[in-house]
């Protein structure tokens, strides 16, 4: 962990890793949670759509966890519990990659859920 992600991600989230799907596109589970260090911010955004408009919630979690992918999950806080959805953890919509400006040893990651 570079000296600028010690000082600022101080916060632990945990995340669930999709293991992939079958071949009838059913879930294989997921793998044991891990706890990552990060920072997060939460809000709401609203769209026009079809049948007006919606809410929907979403977090921002900033870290050097570098793994993270689309359909996988994020819990702000620790868990231990196997199952994302039981835990209440939000569905990984989109990781956007920073460079590490200041040391260039680990760039910085913005992972945006989505609930």
């Amino acid at each position: 962990m570079t000296a600028t992600a010690n000082w600022s991600y101080t916060a632990k989230a945990t995340y669930w890793r999709k293991l992939g799907e079958d071949e009838y596109g059913d879930s294989l589970g997921f793998a044991e949670p891990i706890v990552i260090y990060c920072d997060y911010e939460g809000g709401l955004s609203s769209r026009l759509g079809d049948i007006g408009k919606e809410l929907t919630a979403s977090n921002t979690f900033w870290t050097e966890f570098s793994e993270a992918k689309r359909g996988d999950y994020l819990f702000i806080g620790e868990s231990t519990e196997p199952d994302p959805i039981k835990a209440g953890a939000d569905e990984v919509m989109r990781s956007i990659q920073y460079a590490d400006t200041f040391d260039r040893i680990a760039d910085d990651w913005a992972i945006i859920t989505g609930v």
